[in-house]
């Protein structure tokens, strides 16, 4: 496996955030979806913005590392013109693309490939690719994956850009240490209390899941969750996409839907990031 990051920006830019937020989405990609490769590209700053691949997971030959993407060419560009995920069953032989990369990627011996674009704040700032060494018809299941890849990415640096406005550098890094600690004992511990038998020390590991989640003891939230809707939000919370819920909590991905559409209800919210975001005003999560 190999996760590079050619030519990074300063600390602290955005395409230097996107960079430290890939390592999981492209290795759950290449598992999700059976890919030889996950990879990414950030999208360069400008008024035609090309794209530059830099970051990659799986086995790679080399010539794709570091390639810079001129706007509205290959698959990418197609991506980042429409604003929208593409497959592609066979990239060599497709008429959907302009075939401006052929040769790198004949090098690489890619065939089938998907990509969404990453968007915050309605810009574009990355695009994901998932890709295999064999020609494939149906690539549904792949692109879903894609997708959902893109906007966990999109939900955490869109949550970090909010946490980035009311802190300074070193208050953000303590606070995102403390923050995840705590998140993962929260979700280890409501785990662990799945496969208890006691129901009243499982109901005691609750209530201490429950404590661990508020970030002051006085006053009580006002919104009150059933266990499985703060499971889910404690997913959510850690950026997880409606699939990966599903799969982590052994659920079909449609409950999870219904799950986040209550959440969404009782947390005032449009999106599910404004969700996560109450949530923590909430003091539902850490």
């Amino acid at each position: 496996m190999t996760t590079d990051t050619d030519n990074p920006l300063k600390r602290g830019a955005p395409a230097d955030e996107l960079a430290r937020r890939l390592r999981g989405p492209l290795e759950r990609l290449r598992r999700r979806t059976g890919a030889t490769l996950a990879f990414a590209g950030r999208v360069l700053p400008g008024d035609a913005p090309g794209i530059e691949l830099f970051s990659f997971d799986g086995d790679l030959v080399g010539p794709l590392r570091g390639a810079n993407l001129d706007p509205g060419h290959g698959l990418g560009g197609r991506v980042v013109g429409r604003a929208r995920a593409e497959a592609i069953g066979d990239y060599v032989s497709s008429p959907l693309i302009t075939h401006t990369y052929d040769e790198i990627i004949r090098a690489e011996s890619l065939r089938a490939i998907v990509a969404a674009p990453i968007i915050v704040g309605r810009r574009q700032i990355g695009v994901l690719y998932a890709a295999r060494r064999t020609a494939q018809e149906q690539l549904g299941s792949a692109l879903d994956a894609v997708v959902d890849e893109a906007r966990s990415v999109e939900q955490q640096l869109a949550v970090a850009d909010v946490l980035a406005t009311l802190r300074t550098d070193d208050e953000e890094r303590d606070l995102t240490a403390w923050r995840t600690r705590v998140h993962d004992s929260y979700l280890q511990l409501r785990a662990l209390a799945d496969s208890v038998d006691d129901e009243s020390v499982r109901a005691r590991m609750l209530e201490i899941a429950t404590d661990l989640a508020h970030e002051s003891p006085d006053d009580e939230p006002n919104v009150h969750l059933t266990a499985r809707e703060q499971d889910v939000l404690g997913l959510l919370g850690s950026g997880l996409s409606n699939r990966a819920v599903a799969e982590h909590l052994g659920i079909g991905v449609y409950t999870v839907k219904d799950y986040v559409k209550s959440l969404m209800t009782k947390l005032n919210a449009a999106t599910r990031f404004e969700a996560v975001v109450n949530a923590r005003r909430a003091r539902l999560l850490p």
